[in-house]
């Protein structure tokens, strides 16, 4: 049952972002006016504001007035709703029991609600960067922000018990995320001759290092270095070098995050019993 209701709740999350996706970088309220078509200014009625419903059962339009609704507000809520209920599993199991997707089980139930802001952190940022090119501020520094606050209070986000030592490592993320970030941006300045990483990339990082700690950040560069350089490759041998320019490196960074927040301590544990093996005894 609260499987259902974490995916439910994550799909409404996911319609409330698609709202903050098209106002805020408009510097728009996301509370006033209610949900209304950008085409014919109608307001949208609840029985057509549906979660993963009023989408196809439109046709991707709008009933007033035809204009066609992109499927980002379908892929949003959808992406939402599954990550919701992904994090929600990753709670819900307990130590030994069979995990699905590999996930690792969680013990303090804090961390749920914690980990849905994070994730609805970062839909909101990837979204808004495809589309403007931008982070918005709100994503960035508010995510700073509640990483130094919520990690007083849940320290178990840093595997801690002790609200001083959650707030030292909180610091030294975000420090780490930060500092890497500009400094990889810095040196590239000075090879390219032109901005190499965008300072909202380099606030997101601080972000993430913030909630997630310092391997987090480590791990999010290494795997969306990673992954952009595959997007990159497969751009040029599809001769499509051209859109290398128009995919900002913020969806990389949240992608990475995500994982970590799934995997990412079995993926980094796995690495280093890889790079340090335990000693062979005879």
């Amino acid at each position: 049952m609260f499987s259902v209701l974490s995916f439910v709740w994550g799909a409404c999350i996911g319609s409330f972002l698609n709202v903050c996706i098209y106002r805020i970088p408009r510097e728009l309220s996301t509370v006033t006016p209610r949900s209304h078509c950008p085409g014919c200014n109608r307001l949208i009625p609840w029985y057509l504001n549906i979660p993963l419903v009023s989408w196809p059962m439109l046709k991707g339009r709008c009933r007033f007035c035809g204009i066609k609704i992109s499927p980002r507000y379908l892929l949003v809520e959808l992406l939402t709703a599954v990550l919701f209920l992904l994090v929600w599993l990753k709670f819900s199991l307990s130590p030994g029991a069979a995990c699905p997707l590999g996930l690792a089980p969680v013990t303090d139930w804090k961390l749920v609600p914690i980990y849905w802001l994070v994730v609805t952190g970062l839909i909101l940022g990837t979204f808004v960067d495809f589309e403007h090119l931008i982070i918005p501020d709100r994503v960035t520094l508010g995510g700073i922000l509640a990483g130094f606050v919520l990690s007083g209070i849940a320290p178990s986000l840093h595997n801690q018990t002790e609200w001083l030592r959650g707030l030292m490592l909180a610091s030294l993320g975000m420090a780490l995320g930060w500092g890497l970030l500009w400094s990889m941006g810095a040196v590239g300045k000075l090879i390219l001759k032109k901005d190499a990483m965008g300072f909202g990339d380099v606030k997101l990082l601080g972000a993430v290092g913030a909630f997630l700690g310092w391997r987090s950040v480590l791990f999010t560069i290494f795997v969306s270095s990673l992954v952009g350089s595959i997007v990159g490759i497969t751009l040029v041998l599809t001769k499509r070098r051209e859109m290398q320019s128009r995919i900002p490196y913020g969806p990389y960074i949240a992608l990475a995050a995500l994982v970590w927040i799934l995997w990412g301590p079995n993926l980094w544990q796995m690495y280093m019993d890889l790079l340090l093996p335990p000693p062979a005894y005879l």
